[in-house]
């Protein structure tokens, strides 16, 4: 991987010295999604004209912002939210649609970090991450083309004894049942490939339509009442400990309370959450319908594999393969980005080398240093909530609603994840993001080797 790093994270390689550079400078995904040609009628909402006022002011129209949006406003508080491009252009309307179990990292490894209690607390938070954005999803009449099943396999022979290892401690230590290892045989025919190794198969999650959960929950928010914002970048977030402001180019929201769901968008707009949440590219690709007769994925499910540079890929319901691979930082132009997915779906599927490719997109992912997400008060009434680490569908529709629940004074289950260890990036504004530029590079050459 050599990607250019002041090409990826322009927000973090400014002209001017670190403490003037406040300004929040949002990065641009690049491509037309797949999604956006297939989410259906898309709403438009208006440019702030003016101040307001409020309870709660939400900056960033994601699924963290907008969940929020809409649980706080269902229980009547006032909600203004602003969202510098348009609901669903960031990470949650544009990503891999996975959902996952657990949290980013595996629950034996939290329970060696943390102790079997905590660990278990934070995998059954998740499991209720799940059937909340399930049930939502069904509740309030929002088609997120669900499609059961995740297989996560192998791409390394000697990792195949920590994946069957793993399924056996899911069922009888965290009491998941629905992880089954899958030998190499049973893997090549769940893939319609034989270049992975083994694995594990769950049945209890799946892969949805990610855009169209954004919209919808943005028409939820709207209908419960809550002031939505487009084309609405926040300049600036200050709390004096009684109120806070924040800042827009077209008028200012005081509220007594707010919420930074930015994720991997905030540039330099508050610098706590700055300091340890990375913005990383990652780019997709959408084939054309495969056919009923391909051998690709037979069984619909969404695939993950063990490189620390993951690659991502799952068919939709048409039978399009969705192929995602980070390896492809080095580009911003479409044109590069399909030629770089094209190549890793040929080292998969060598029959597929001339299929079309009908769309291709990027985005950013908000990363923290352990992979956990990073949920903090960064000043007085103000929480940052980001950092998924590519395990934020669930996570961060959840984290939005237990937002909702700390408005309402019940902060306990969001402590869960205001208390986990994240460090900040080493080496200051300037230099985190060259050496994380190094790590990635020496941890993609590692998964080669």
């Amino acid at each position: 991987m050599s990607f250019k790093p002041a090409a990826l994270f322009p927000a973090f390689f400014p002209t001017c010295e670190p403490e003037c550079c406040m300004t929040y400078q949002p990065l641009i995904s690049p491509g037309h999604s797949w999604y956006e040609d297939t989410a259906g009628a898309r709403a438009a909402f208006p440019v702030l004209d003016g101040d307001r006022s409020a309870d709660v002011v939400i900056v960033g129209g994601g699924f963290t912002g907008l969940s929020a949006a809409a649980h706080l406003a269902k229980a009547g508080v006032n909600v203004v939210l602003i969202e510098a491009q348009r609901f669903g252009d960031g990470a949650s309307g544009r990503n891999g649609g996975q959902l996952g179990t657990g949290q980013r990292a595996w629950a034996e490894e939290l329970e060696a970090e943390l102790g079997f209690t905590r660990a278990k607390l934070l995998f059954d938070l998740a499991e209720e991450a799940k059937a909340h954005l399930l049930d939502f999803a069904v509740s309030n009449d929002i088609e997120i083309d669900f499609m059961p099943g995740q297989l996560s396999v192998v791409h390394k022979k000697r990792y195949v004894d920590a994946y069957k290892a793993h399924a056996e401690i899911m069922a009888t230590r965290f009491g998941y049942e629905r992880i089954s290892f899958m030998d190499a045989k049973e893997t090549a025919e769940r893939l319609g490939t034989a270049v992975y190794f083994g694995g594990t198969r769950d049945t209890g999650t799946g892969h949805i339509h990610p855009l169209k959960l954004a919209l919808g929950t943005a028409r939820v928010a709207a209908a419960a009442g809550v002031q939505l914002f487009e084309k609405t970048p926040a300049t600036s977030v200050v709390s004096n400990g009684g109120k806070v402001q924040v800042t827009t180019p077209t008028g200012t929201i005081t509220a007594d309370k707010a919420l930074i769901a930015v994720n991997a968008y905030g540039g330099r707009l508050e610098p706590v959450s700055a300091a340890h949440v990375m913005p990383i590219g990652s780019f997709i690709g959408a084939t054309a319908p495969l056919g009923a007769d391909s051998p690709v994925i037979p069984g619909g499910e969404s695939v993950d594999d063990s490189r620390f540079v993951v690659r991502y890929f799952r068919k939709s319901k048409e039978g399009r393969l969705l192929f995602g691979g980070s390896e492809t930082y080095t580009v911003s132009d479409p044109r590069d980005m399909q030629a770089a997915i094209r190549k890793q779906i040929v080292e998969l599927y060598p029959a597929l080398k001339d299929v079309e490719i009908t769309h291709s997109w990027g985005g950013y992912v908000g990363i923290t240093m352990p992979r956990k997400p990073f949920v903090r008060e960064v000043m007085p009434n103000v929480i940052f909530a980001g950092g998924y680490s590519g395990h934020g569908v669930m996570l961060s529709n959840f984290v939005g609603r237990l937002y909702a629940e700390t408005v309402a004074g019940n902060r306990d289950r969001l402590k869960l994840f205001e208390e986990l260890k994240v460090p900040a990036f080493p080496g200051g504004a300037r230099l985190r993001a060259p050496l994380l530029f190094l790590a990635l590079h020496w941890y993609a050459l590692r998964d080669r080797i």
